[in-house]
């Protein structure tokens, strides 16, 4: 039995598989590597998928649909052919032909995969993406963000250490932008940011409407498959577009004849919002991440519509860097899923090589509003972009006098009040009547890589209480299995033997010198302490190597002299942070 990485896109999907040393695409029935997004309900009921699918958008709009991965998590259903279906359903027929087609091509069973998502989805749409897996006969308890798959594909940074990379992947209905940290041999994402209703299919929409309005048409009067058929020619032209300057996009029947030359400049005057739109999340990436964009060494631009070139000179003026050659946007994140895949089995040739994700939402608790009692404040404990898995701590105690209880409510979000945030379950601790705050409990997150959250809730009196959020996919002993596996994450990095023995040793040289010296040691010990608070495991490891790497030096310097005292700030020259 394989397994197979697959980039399930808005617009076209596609499978890799690691073999021979190295991510083979799979070719489908057509000998082509991209299969359509496409699900359309013949007359006689027969599920349709793919290239004769999308054929069928324009003669029969009614009984096909396109771009559902935009509603992937969500309650809205598709009404094709009399029949309903969700998006997860729907994406589990783009699942089942790709897993068919790699079957075909491999001579074996395929029961399990590696699907890429949107680094910017929420839990609710990574559970929809595992149950259509599970759906289509996959068993899928691996997502990787698309711009990471993208990262690996790539093989960002290979050979440099610390070499940071913004990961631009705009596709067919999604954009991410990921900052990418290549450290030894681990290829790391920083910060993420992203839109998820932003992609090639509103370019062409944008294209379509702007054809019209110089052609004096009307496009929202429009029936259905005219508007359908010109936002296909609108594709075609954006696609010409990549490959010679202008382009005729000419519409002639019985009911209008039109036609309009397209430029690029045209391309960004009537698309104008969304140009501006792409830079909101660079922008996010680079505060999260607390970097400015002088501070990136290479742009790589991924999915089929980073294509366009009026996409390419937009973002690489705004970064003032040029995209990296040699990679290709459509199929680089497929690439990287066959990676990943290859990781998944322990591939010989892919050991030496470590991903780490992060967390795209900020995952907290509940805690009373002193202003506003009705209205509950979110106290994050995991925030957006911590490295997984991740496991952090925060304490609570009581809001009232004689409160018998404490009732841990989960949400995920970035809003400062719960009820604007995704509520995902709750965890309720008894305590014993007690003045306000003389009860508390301490509140543990752990998540892992494959969107398994582990709250555990421990009282003052050693009482415990816990709730597993699990998403789909995973069976309870696989549930079980993986908790065990998650407990080493639970001591606090402050707790384990390498960084105990590291601020031994600065203690220890702290003692020993004087002066200048004295008091650089004395900095160190701060800044490593400060970096240990973080709890982020990459952040650590760095932090490690350069305070290892400083008392290395340190240790020349003593009892040595005649040498001038050390001028050791190597943080600010390094990632820009200084000890407060």
């Amino acid at each position: 039995m394989a397994i197979i990485g697959i980039d399930l896109g808005t617009t076209n999907s596609l499978a890799a598989v690691w073999r021979n040393g190295k991510s083979e695409l799979i070719p489908n029935a057509a000998r082509e590597y991209l299969t359509p997004s496409v699900v359309s309900v013949d007359e006689d009921g027969t599920i349709l998928v793919g290239a004769a699918a999308r054929e069928r958008l324009i003669t029969h709009p009614e009984c096909t649909a396109a771009c559902f991965k935009r509603a992937m998590g969500t309650s809205r259903r598709f009404e094709l052919g009399g029949q309903s279906f969700t998006a997860e359903e729907l994406s589990s027929f783009v699942l089942r032909r790709l897993r068919e087609d790699a079957e075909a091509y491999l001579g074996e069973v395929v029961d399990e995969a590696v699907v890429s998502v949107p680094a910017y989805f929420a839990e609710a749409q990574r559970a929809a993406t595992k149950r259509a897996g599970a759906l289509a006969g996959l068993t899928v308890d691996r997502l990787v963000n698309e711009p990471s798959a993208a990262a690996v594909a790539g093989h960002i940074g290979e050979g440099e250490e610390d070499k940071v990379c913004l990961v631009f992947d705009l596709g067919g209905g999604t954009l991410d932008v990921s900052l990418v940290e290549r450290f030894d041999n681990v290829v790391s994402v920083t910060a993420v940011s992203g839109d998820n209703f932003l992609g090639g299919r509103d370019f062409d929409e944008f294209i379509a409407r702007g054809f019209c309005q110089d052609c004096g048409l009307n496009f929202d009067t429009l029936s259905r498959p005219r508007q359908e058929s010109l936002i296909r020619q609108a594709e075609t032209c954006k696609m010409a577009l990549t490959h010679q300057e202008p382009v005729i996009m000419a519409v002639s029947d019985e009911e209008i004849s039109a036609s309009l030359p397209l430029t690029h400049e045209w391309v960004i005057r009537k698309s104008s919002s969304l140009f501006q739109r792409m830079l909101a999340p660079v922008r996010k990436v680079f505060l999260d991440a607390g970097m400015g964009a002088n501070e990136l060494d290479e742009l790589v631009m991924v999915g089929g519509s980073s294509h366009m070139p009026a996409v390419r000179r937009y973002i690489a003026k705004a970064l003032k860097k040029e995209p990296a050659a040699g990679t290709r946007p459509d199929t680089a994140i497929a690439i990287g899923a066959g990676i990943c895949a290859g990781m998944k089995v322990r591939a010989q040739d892919l050991r030496g090589l470590v991903l780490t994700d992060v967390c795209p939402f900020t995952l907290g608790i509940n805690v009373l509003n002193e202003a506003q009692p009705d209205r509950c404040l979110m106290s994050p404990i995991i925030e957006r972009n911590s490295v997984l898995p991740s496991s952090k701590e925060g304490t609570y105690c009581t809001a009232r006098d004689n409160q018998r209880a404490i009732d841990v409510k989960v949400y995920q979000g970035e809003q400062r009040y719960c009820d604007d945030n995704t509520y995902l379950g709750h965890v309720e601790l008894a305590v014993p009547p007690a003045p306000r705050g003389h009860q508390f409990v301490k509140v543990r997150f752990t998540y892992d890589i494959n969107g398994l959250l582990e709250v555990d809730v421990t009282g003052k009196d050693g009482q415990k209480g816990r709730l597993v959020l699990q998403g789909s996919g995973m069976t309870e002993g696989e549930v079980e299995q993986r908790l065990k596996e998650l407990e080493a994450l639970k001591l606090h990095p402050r707790d384990q033997e390498g960084p105990r023995t590291l601020i031994a040793r600065g203690e220890r040289l702290y003692a020993m010198t004087v002066g200048q010296l004295r008091d650089q040691v004395a900095y160190m010990l701060d800044w490593y302490q400060i970096q240990l608070s973080t709890q982020e495991s990459l952040r650590i490891a760095k932090a490690s190597r350069r305070v290892s790497e400083f008392f290395d030096q340190a240790e020349e310097y003593i009892g040595v002299d005649g040498l001038p005292p050390l001028d050791l700030n190597p943080l600010a020259d390094e990632d820009g942070e200084e000890a407060t």
